[in-house]
């Protein structure tokens, strides 16, 4: 079951099923997809995710799966892949709270998120070699870049759990919490930037993209940074900046381009 609720600008998209650690059925992607649509066309300034229970979200739901049958690519490639897509293409800043399980599918929606708190003892990493399977979501790309290959494999190879405090260290994620301050940690966070520049950061979330997916270098990322600042002169936020700057009183930014 996937909860939605729009509160003061800020979408809160709650993974509940905690009977079963929020794990991800095929119906549960196409709910999770339309809390995001729905969260778009309201127009939302920021939005977290976080799931209820033990668990953050310990990846796709097997319990009725049949390997003879099961088409694997139509979840992955059909189901997976375009809402992490959507996620990640999501027109406001976005934050994770996770604790507990975020292995599989899970891991893929964090790796889609982006800013991601996780709580110090949370449960990260590729159990898949206990089922014959292969990492997926993203989890090849996001541990070869952050942890190198050696390590990537050792994980894959062994099957072993990171903590989150680890991951944390090791590059994968923002910052690690205690668990029982993990969501006032993250809310605080997720209010400051739902009352942000919005345009400013979704340049920023852009230009961010172009180094990360297109390998962009120094001086080309310079050149989009320049015409991005130069077309963020025109909004409404950039002028309210400044005013305030020069006025020594706090901005009122309303996100509007």
């Amino acid at each position: 079951m996937i909860d939605l609720t729009i509160e003061d600008n800020i979408a809160h998209v709650v993974l509940n099923a905690p009977k079963k650690l929020n794990s991800l059925d095929a119906a549960a992607l196409d709910a999770l997809a339309q809390a995001y649509t729905e969260a778009e066309q309201a127009g939302v300034r920021a939005l977290v995710l976080r799931g209820e229970g033990r668990a953050f979200c310990a990846g796709r739901d097997i319990s009725q799966v049949d390997p003879a049958t099961d088409d694997t690519d139509a979840y992955l490639t059909g189901k997976v892949q375009p809402l992490l897509q959507q996620m990640a293409d999501f027109p406001a800043p976005t934050f994770a709270a996770v604790h507990g399980a975020c292995l599989g599918v899970g891991l893929g929606l964090a790796i889609a998120t982006d800013v991601v708190y996780v709580a110090e003892d949370a449960t990260i990493g590729s159990p898949f070699a206990n089922l014959g399977a292969t990492l997926d979501s993203g989890g090849h790309a996001l541990f070869t870049e952050r942890l190198g290959a050696h390590r990537t494999l050792d994980l894959i190879y062994t099957a072993e759990m990171m903590k989150g405090a680890e991951a944390v260290a090791a590059g994968l994620f923002s910052r690690a919490v205690p668990g029982d301050e993990l969501l006032d940690f993250t809310m605080k966070r997720v209010s400051k930037a739902a009352k942000g520049a919005t345009q400013a950061y979704l340049a920023s979330k852009k230009l961010v993209a172009q180094v990360r997916d297109a390998k962009v270098g120094l001086w080309d990322s310079m050149a989009a940074e320049n015409k991005a600042q130069a077309a963020l002169c025109s909004t409404e936020d950039y002028a309210e900046g400044f005013a305030a700057f020069q006025e020594k009183r706090k901005p009122e930014f309303t996100g509007k381009g």
